[in-house]
C-alpha cells in the first residue's frame, strides 16, 4: 500500500515508517527536518514542508491508500501563550490541510492521532471510547483535532481517531526522561501518585496501526493504550524495581506547577483509559502489563 505520514521522522513517526517499510508498504513522509538521514530504503520518500501551510506537499495525497497523521508540536515543555498556540495550530491546521487535499472520493484509511488527554482528568473513572470529553486545554485540542479529521468522511475516507496513551519505548519518549532520573536516584511519583497513567508499548502501538488499517470495522475513536493502566506511584515503584533503584523522590504538585506552569497539570491528570474497541475487534497485546513492557525496554537499554 501507499502510505503517507505527517510527522514521519518524529518519535513515533520514524518507528512507524520503518515498521510499514518492513511490511512491504511504500512510505512518503513529510516533516520539518531539512536533513532526513534517519531512514534509507528504496520505498521511502521524504518531503520537507510545514504542514500547517498549504503547499505542493498536498499533491502527494492523490494516490495514497493510507494517511497517518502524526504531526504536532511536543506538549512536554513549559507552555507560554505563544507555545500553546503552536501546539494547537500544528495539529488543527495540519489536519485541515490534509482533509482539504483529499480527492473527492478518496476511499483512503485516514488515521489521525488524538490522545487520551481528550477525556480531561477523570479520577478513577474507566474511560472507554464512549466517555465524554474534558474541558481543559488538551481536551479542547482533542475535540477540535478530531472534529477536523472527521471531515474526511465526507470524502469517503474511513477515519480512525487514534487516542494515544503515553508511548513507552527504549529510544525517546517518556522512558528517555524517566530512566536516567531513576538511575541517578532521583525517581519517584509525581504529586500524590494516585493519578492513573495510560500507556502503550511502542511494539503494540505499531501493530495496532497495522490492525486498524487492515480491519474495515475499525473507525471513529480508538484508544491506543494497554488494557492495564497503572497509577503513577505504581509505575514509579515498578520502574525502580526493574532498575534496582529506589523510587523515594516524589515531585510535589506545587513544585511541578512552580517549575512547569500550566503543563504540570497534564502530568497530574488522571485518565484510566482502556482499549475497549481494539480488544472487541480482536487485537492481542504483546505487552499488556507494565512489568513485561518495562522488562523489554530496560533489557534493550542495558
Amino acid at each position: 500500500m501507499n502510505c503517507f505520514i505527517t510527522g514521519g521522522l518524529g518519535f513515533v513517526g520514524r518507528r512507524l515508517s520503518n515498521f510499514l517499510l518492513g511490511k512491504g508498504h511504500r512510505v512518503t513522509a513529510v516533516g520539518l527536518s531539512k536533513n532526513p538521514d534517519f531512514i534509507k530504503h528504496p520505498d521511502f520518500r521524504y518531503i520537507s514542508a510545514d504542514t500547517t501551510r498549504e503547499g505542493s506537499w498536498q499533491q502527494e495525497l492523490d494516490n495514497q491508500e493510507v494517511i497517518l497523521n502524526l504531526a504536532g508540536k511536543s506538549i512536554f515543555k513549559r507552555w507560554t501563550d505563544k507555545y500553546k498556540q503552536e501546539i494547537y495550530d500544528s495539529r488543527i491546521l495540519t489536519t485541515r490541510n490534509l482533509v482539504s487535499a483529499l480527492p473527492g472520493d478518496s476511499q483512503t484509511v485516514f488515521c489521525s492521532t488524538s490522545a487520551v488527554g481528550y477525556y480531561g482528568s477523570r479520577g478513577d473513572a474507566v474511560l472507554t471510547e464512549e466517555a465524554s470529553p474534558g474541558d481543559d486545554f488538551l481536551a479542547e485540542i482533542g475535540k477540535d483535532w478530531e472534529r477536523e479529521a472527521l471531515q474526511a468522511q465526507a470524502k469517503n475516507a474511513r477515519v480512525v481517531l487514534t487516542r494515544f496513551g503515553i508511548v513507552l519505548d527504549k529510544d525517546g519518549g517518556a522512558m528517555a526522561k524517566m530512566i536516567p532520573a531513576f538511575r541517578f536516584l532521583l525517581g519517584g511519583p509525581l504529586g500524590n501518585g494516585e493519578q492513573w497513567f495510560p500507556w502503550i508499548h511502542m511494539h503494540d502501538l505499531l501493530c495496532a496501526y497495522q490492525f486498524v488499517i487492515d480491519n474495515p470495522e475499525a473507525g471513529g475513536p480508538v484508544n491506543f493504550c494497554a488494557p492495564r493502566p497503572v497509577r503513577n506511584k505504581e509505575l514509579a515503584a515498578k520502574l525502580g524495581s526493574a532498575l534496582n533503584r529506589p523510587a523515594f523522590m516524589p515531585a510535589p504538585a506545587f513544585m511541578l506547577k512552580l517549575l512547569l506552569g500550566e503543563f504540570a497539570e497534564s502530568l497530574l491528570n488522571s485518565q484510566r483509559a482502556v482499549p475497549h474497541k481494539l480488544e472487541n475487534l480482536g487485537f492481542k497485546f504483546k505487552y499488556a502489563d507494565m512489568d513485561s513492557a518495562l522488562g523489554e525496554i530496560i533489557l534493550k537499554r542495558a
